[in-house]
């Protein structure tokens, strides 16, 4: 054999075995891609209603009401990274930004269940609060052991007021604690074992990661809902926060006798809490693109994603900003009537 065709046979092999690597090892990176989306107005695959509803009459609509979801692709070879990298339907992160180092799998698949069941029931209070359905109770969690609370207000009362007005929700305390300044008194009244009291603080000060100075007591709180309508949310495999305020129109829809779509195809994302605040979420592009293969014309985006929203939108669906669930009902009000909707642009 000359050593021209040795050279030759050992560069192929050499070629060979680089393509064999790269089809087949493992790189710490995973992919996101569009997920299934389900229409929060009809029913899962399993053919049983996203929504039901007990203890108050409900309406069916045509149109759809779609969240929407990512599929998380958690193993990747070295050609798929790169194939990825490339592809608009395929964000290419790394592992460590979705399952953490120091957790497992399963403890990531049980944290987002969590987060999953708690955006249901913020979906839940959002939309029966709006429609004056449901009453919200603060209750006290935890109190610090050094806080002005310590001694004076302890897990499990319900704040009703401060200053004498009444509290509707965690942020309305937040708000109304943080008219003084930092060693100013607040009066509290608050429920125990079914009893009124009142209790005087003196506010301590914290700083927040932005530098500002507040008032605070020193107390965790939660908030828990009442209201006569029950509302069970049914999807199975899909975990995470971000489908909130997709559940939060779902259920004011079915709740009221006109149409929040106007027979329209409309899909969206956003986690919400229970006042009503639409947040952030992660994999904008590649939802915007399930929407759209699935048929949505309309997206419902939370202003924080609208800058990488409008990096790459697929063509023929039309982008509205939400910020609240009132400026998303306001939108789709919009819609109804004609009027030029909030662009991301904007």
């Amino acid at each position: 054999m000359s050593r021209r065709t040795l050279t030759l046979l050992l560069a192929s092999l050499l070629a060979v075995g680089m393509v064999l690597v790269v089809a087949v090892a493992k790189v710490p990176y995973v992919a996101l891609a569009p997920g299934p989306s389900y229409d929060t107005l009809s029913k899962d695959d399993t053919g049983k209603p996203v929504i039901s509803i007990v203890g108050r009459p409900t309406y069916t609509h045509t149109g759809h009401l779609n969240m929407t979801t990512i599929s998380v692709v958690p193993s990747l070879t070295l050609a798929q990274a790169l194939r990825g990298w490339f592809q608009h339907d395929l964000a290419v992160v790394p592992r460590d930004v979705i399952f953490p180092p120091d957790q497992t799998d399963g403890e990531v698949r049980k944290l987002d269940a969590a987060a999953m069941r708690q955006s249901q029931d913020s979906a839940t209070s959002a939309a029966l609060r709006e429609l004056g359905l449901g009453k919200v109770h603060v209750e006290v969690t935890k109190v610090e052991p050094t806080a002005p609370a310590n001694g004076k207000l302890q897990a499990g009362d319900e704040l009703v007021a401060v200053d004498g007005t009444a509290v509707t929700d965690a942020a309305q305390l937040r708000t109304l604690i943080g008219k003084r300044s930092p060693g100013h008194t607040v009066r509290l009244t608050y429920l125990r074992g079914g009893r009124t009291a009142e209790v005087t603080l003196t506010t301590a000060s914290a700083t927040g990661a932005d530098g500002t100075v507040r008032p605070v007591i020193g107390v965790e709180t939660r908030e828990r809902s009442e209201s006569p309508v029950k509302v069970t949310i049914s999807l199975t495999d899909v975990g995470g926060p971000s489908a909130g305020l997709m559940f939060a129109l779902g259920i004011y829809d079915k709740l009221q006798p006109g149409s929040l779509t106007d027979g329209r195809f409309i899909a969206g994302t956003g986690t919400i809490d229970a006042a009503g605040v639409v947040g952030p979420i992660g994999g904008i592009q590649q939802k915007l693109i399930g929407a759209r293969e699935k048929g949505a014309t309309i997206f419902l985006v939370p202003a924080a994603n609208c800058a990488e929203a409008l990096s790459s939108p697929p063509a023929g669906l039309r982008l509205v900003k939400v910020s609240t669930f009132k400026s998303a009902l306001s939108e789709l009000g919009r819609l109804h009537s004609g009027a030029a909707t909030t662009g991301c642009a904007s």
